[in-house]
């Protein structure tokens, strides 16, 4: 699959609908009780622009955006505007933040990720496209110069080390992000009458494995 590394529109984005998708399949017993499993280690986030799109401006814009991607051929890259930090969206991010690995004394990369861990159970979400210029590393909770000391890849998500951290050492970063997507349809339709009248076009986007 061919990513662009180009952010839709975020004021559009910003207006959008979305959220987190899970697949679960649910096989109901005949004691009445219940087989649940999932074929998804990852959670799928999906999106829709349409409610962003206030203006024949905005919607030549996404227009364009659109053209550009060739429809559903090309990935790219979107702003989650409820979840795109290490930290809580009112937060700015900080080098302790999110654990994302121990040194062993030889390993030198490390990929970003994001742990949801609210009570005893943990879902860790890999991380692949990091803003850049966004990305704060500590070791053992000493913050790490980007350049000198690390180097972030925004298209992967891969965080480098000169030096190998020492065995034993916390590896923590924080960080801004963006979520891989692609366009959910090659179809866009806008009735321009209606639309200046309120009816909102469906312009939906989904994420993508990376």
């Amino acid at each position: 699959m061919s990513f662009h590394e180009v952010r839709f529109p975020t004021a559009i984005s910003f207006g959008s609908t979305g959220g987190v998708e899970r697949r679960t399949e649910v096989i109901s017993l005949v004691n009445g009780f219940e087989h649940r499993n999932t074929p998804w280690q990852q959670s799928r986030r999906r999106y829709d622009a349409g409610l962003g799109v206030q203006s024949l401006d905005d919607l030549e814009s996404v227009l364009s955006f659109f053209e550009a991607r060739r429809g559903m051929l090309n990935g790219f890259r979107w702003k989650d505007w409820l979840d795109h930090k290490s930290c809580a969206p009112s937060a700015v991010p900080g080098p302790l933040d999110q654990a994302i690995g121990t040194g062993d004394g030889a390993a030198v990369a490390f990929t970003l990720a994001k742990t949801y861990a609210p009570g005893s159970h943990e879902f860790r979400r890999d991380i692949t496209k990091p803003v850049a210029g966004t990305v704060r590393v500590a070791l053992d909770g000493v913050e790490k110069a980007e350049g000198p000391d690390f180097s972030v890849d925004a298209t992967t998500g891969m965080v480098t080390f000169a030096t190998a951290p020492a065995a034993g050492a916390a590896v923590t970063a924080g960080f801004e992000f963006d979520v891989p997507v692609r366009f959910d349809t090659d179809v866009i339709e806008v009735n321009v009458a209606a639309f200046e009248a309120g009816e909102i076009p469906r312009i939906p986007a989904v994420e993508v494995r990376i």
